[in-house]
């Protein structure tokens, strides 16, 4: 989409404002409203904002920022429409001043990682599998974890709110020129998973966090919530954000495929995959980024805690679709919804041409139910596990040979301290557990 495009669209539709987005190092959408006197400035990149205020980004002293607006991600807000008005989205990369880009965009740095893939000859194409819950709301509005639906996975819903919920969330998606390929009830009640076509692997994220920012708002207008929390209730399953990935080559070839090849997957997504495996452990802070999300990461939820792949087997963390051909690919499970898309895939794709540059080779697929398997046929079958606890992935990132050069030193710097200071509130924190099982008995 050019300049004028968006301009013409803006007087057709009669866009009244305009929403400049961008996210912070932990996926946090943030946004600027500008009016229509300001449209044209805010397109040709003139728009300044505070760095000092994002967490993450600059020191006081240094906090004038740009917002360079990506001209393809302008949208309309089907639920914003108004009167005859309308509003308008558009995502941004943040600058300095002096016109380089900022290393603390965590956009701007996808984008880098993406040269260094371009350099060897690929390009990243994503699609990710967002779950989420949708709960009451109690009668002061604030979100509960109560909902009314009964249901389980690939049900046939009754028609009650959450199923009229879900579909003008599709509706909604496909106004903003999402193509939906699938939506389906999932595992747990009041959990569902709207499954939308992969694209290049900047593009996936910022779909990923619209799709995120318009199934809350829709959910508001029902009087729900919709919550992306890894796991919201103990016991049941929690969400995940399953990510798809493959690299083409530059002349538009699916660069893991190739069919005479065994599974006719080709040496490039063997090492791949080598790569993302030797990684794993230290990119989970980045795609399982919460205290809440080892709560997920647990066995008897198909949670994938171990570091191995297979074809079909689900309990592994990579797993690899039957589909062939444009559409072979390999299938990361362990990320969650609560990530940065824009870290997660960076970090991911890292890992993967980590394994490419080095000819990792690639330990036998593990094809049996890895939560049925002794300590010692893991041990002897050389499968880890992902952390357990927020802490031990900090740790691991810490000691990854490749986080610092992939998140870049100021993202891994900030965001290190964010999640050690995340891990010492909590650690510090007394919780209902604590009282109720301590309280009356010491």
């Amino acid at each position: 989409m050019t300049r004028d495009q968006i301009m013409a669209m803006i007087k057709d539709k009669n866009v009244t404002i305009l929403r400049l987005q961008f996210v912070d190092i932990f996926g946090s959408i943030k946004n600027i409203a500008i009016p229509r006197s300001q449209i044209e400035k805010a397109l040709d990149g003139k728009i300044m904002f505070d760095g000092s205020s994002i967490e993450g980004f600059v020191r006081i002293n240094e906090s004038d920022m740009h917002l360079k607006p990506d001209y393809n991600t302008f949208v309309l807000l089907p639920w914003r429409e108004k009167d005859g008005c309308n509003a308008g989205r558009i995502i941004c990369d943040v600058y300095k001043p002096d016109g380089s880009p900022f290393v603390g965009c965590p956009r701007n740095n996808l984008k880098r990682v993406l040269e260094e893939a371009k350099r060897l000859g690929f390009t990243m194409n994503v699609g990710t599998e967002c779950e989420f819950f949708l709960f009451r709301r109690d009668q002061n509005g604030r979100p509960t974890t109560i909902t009314d639906d009964v249901t389980g996975y690939f049900d046939a819903e009754p028609d009650d709110g959450g199923l009229d919920c879900r579909r003008k969330i599709i509706q909604t998606l496909e106004a903003m020129g999402f193509e939906i390929e699938a939506s389906h009830h999932e595992g747990a009640e009041g959990q569902h998973e709207i499954n939308f076509k992969y694209s290049d692997a900047v593009t996936a994220a910022d779909n990923t966090i619209t799709y995120k920012w318009a199934v809350r708002s829709i959910a508001s207008e029902f009087g729900l919530h919709a919550t992306f929390m890894p796991k919201p209730i103990f016991g049941i399953n929690g969400s995940g954000m399953h990510t798809n990935q493959s690299l083409f080559n530059l002349d538009g070839a699916n660069a893991f495929y190739d069919e005479k090849g065994p599974l006719q997957l080709s040496e490039i997504a063997y090492k791949y995959i080598a790569g993302i495996l030797k990684n794993a452990r230290g990119f989970a802070a980045v795609t399982n980024p919460l205290v809440n999300s080892y709560k997920r990461l647990v066995t008897g939820y198909e949670a994938p805690v171990y570091v191995a792949w297979s074809a079909s087997n689900r309990s592994a963390l990579v797993r690899i679709p039957s589909s062939r051909g444009l559409s072979t690919r390999t299938e990361v499970r362990c990320p969650d919804p609560a990530c940065n898309p824009y870290l997660a895939f960076a970090m991911m794709l890292a890992s993967g041409l980590d394994g490419i540059r080095n000819n990792l080779t690639l330990p036998p697929s593990t094809d049996v139910d890895i939560y049925e398997m002794t300590t010692a046929e893991k041990t002897a079958a050389g499968i880890a596990s992902l952390p357990a606890n927020l802490y031990e992935a900090v740790q691991e990132l810490k000691a990854s040979p490749i986080a610092k050069e992939t998140l870049g030193s100021h993202i891994f710097a900030k965001y290190i301290e964010g999640k050690e200071k995340e891990w010492d509130n909590y650690r510090l924190a007394v919780t209902d557990w604590e009282v109720n099982n301590y309280l009356s008995r010491y």
